[in-house]
């Protein structure tokens, strides 16, 4: 469905543990909501670094034949969905390469803002990339900068950068974990017997058993080796401002991040949505699976039952062959059907959790439309969105969005509900528990962090003005 918001990336790291490369993979499968596109291990046995890149989901990709040259205790992996950078082989991550310490290896979640200016200052200085995706930027700030050892290299580079980024570094016998001063994207701490885990989100510790011990702060480092872990703080101080929308969609419901499980709190946006949008209707249904828990939380809230009107293919991969012209309409059908016995002369309300396009919602409205429903009453359980995300979300440009430029009456009509509820922004703040410490751009248009003009270029930042 093009008509959703693309996953960012996931990060996932090991130290200290016979298995980092298995436990890699396992990480990266539990963490593959996060990008479909490409999939990476990096590992090192105390002498050499092995690496292997593809195109591909996980599963299909690391294979005991590809998995087991991967040796050494510890290791790196990626999951990807391109953010900065085209979708190809040379844009998979982690990226790997000597310098004048030995190995680098990195794997990146995030968008650099301040990416254009900072490249072509590298180039022009004789800096020669391999890739379009601004991660390389990290790495050949790191490789340039004259301090002793790679610790201070990191802080010397990531000083130079803003944006977006919760990174997992190898360098050597070292795992370093860094996320942003803001705090933009998800990094947890676990552990498994004596090795050390940093993943994206807790869900990946589950996998293997593992024990969550805390998220990593904004602008925390964390360095370990086999002396045991350090945190360093060395970055100025900056206001949180997390990815609200990795409660609203990205982050697996049975994770821990921001301080909250994210089923928790989508649970009570649904009970929200009732509260200040009810309707009159026979069943709630949610679109699957991510409106599944907010679909929940509405439907406890207002008494109307639950039921699975929609119903999903879950083996539908990222590519399938189109059927030939003569065969129509057939969409959205490919993922989701609509199940007329649940539906037929009801009263319904929709739970989904944004519109983006809007195009996917039509198709979903007319698909419950056809399967008999009486009413259609739509209710989304975040905010309109009316402008992209630069921090590490793959969204359309402010004209494809289209609460941009039209009004909640009109992208009704056009989905062809019979009525249409966003979630407001005073009802979404009341869902988490620190609410001033999230980022609310997409839906706002005022960005937390100010952009070079050579990037507000690049990023055709046209019709709004960022905070």
């Amino acid at each position: 469905m093009t008509d959703y918001l693309k996953e960012e990336c996931g990060v996932f790291g090991v130290f200290g543990h016979p298995e980092a490369s298995n436990l890699t993979y396992l990480g990266l499968y539990a963490l593959q909501h996060r990008g479909q596109e490409s999939a990476g291990i990096t590992s090192f046995d105390g002498k050499c670094f092995h690496i292997h890149r593809q195109m591909g989901l996980v599963a299909d990709i690391f294979k005991h034949h590809i998995l087991e040259p991967l040796k050494g205790e510890i290791a790196i992996g990626h999951v990807r969905y391109s953010t900065a950078g085209s979708s190809n082989i040379k844009n998979c991550q982690p990226f790997l390469m000597e310098y004048a310490l030995g190995g680098l290896s990195i794997a990146h979640n995030g968008n650099l803002i301040n990416d254009v200016p900072t490249r072509k200052r590298l180039v022009d200085s004789g800096a020669i990339f391999q890739s379009n995706s601004d991660t390389e930027v990290i790495m050949h700030l790191i490789a340039r900068s004259p301090l002793p050892t790679i610790e201070d290299r990191v802080i010397d580079a990531l000083k130079e950068i803003k944006g977006a980024y919760s990174l997992v570094i190898l360098a050597g016998s070292k795992l370093i974990a860094v996320r942003d001063p803001n705090g933009f994207r998800p990094l947890c701490l676990g552990r498994l017997g004596r090795a050390y885990l940093v993943a994206s989100e807790t869900c990946s510790f589950d996998i293997m058993e593992a024990e969550f011990i805390r998220e990593i702060e904004p602008g925390e480092m964390l360095v370990i080796d086999n002396r045991g872990l350090k945190s360093y703080y060395p970055f100025d101080a900056e206001p949180k401002r997390q990815c609200i929308f990795e409660f609203i969609y990205f982050a697996r419901p049975d994770s821990f991040i921001f301080g909250e499980n994210v089923y928790n709190v989508r649970k009570r946006l649904g009970e929200l949505l009732y509260e200040y949008s009810p309707c009159v209707a026979d069943i709630v249904i949610p679109v699957p699976d991510s409106g599944i828990p907010s679909a929940i939380g509405f439907s406890q809230k207002s008494g109307i039952p639950l039921e699975l009107g929609l119903i999903r293919n879950h083996y539908v991969g990222r590519t399938f062959i189109e059927p030939k012209q003569s065969i129509r309409h057939f969409g959205v059908k490919i993922k989701l059907n609509a199940n007329p016995s649940i539906l037929k002369n009801k009263r319904v309300v929709v739970i989904d959790d944004s519109i983006v396009r809007g195009t996917t919602s039509r198709k979903i409205i007319k698909m419950i439309r056809n399967a008999g429903a009486r009413e259609i009453h739509f209710r989304i359980s975040s905010p309109p969105i009316i402008s992209p995300c630069y921090y590490g979300i793959d969204t359309p440009t402010h004209n494809e969005l289209i609460a941009n430029s039209h009004t909640i009456e009109e992208i009704n009509r056009y989905v062809t509900s019979d009525s249409l509820a966003y979630l407001s922004i005073e009802a979404l703040k009341k869902a988490v528990k620190n609410p001033d410490d999230f980022c609310y751009a997409c839906f706002t248009g005022k960005y937390p962090l100010k952009f070079p003009k050579e990037e507000i270029e690049q990023l055709k930042l046209f019709r709004r003005e960022e905070e």
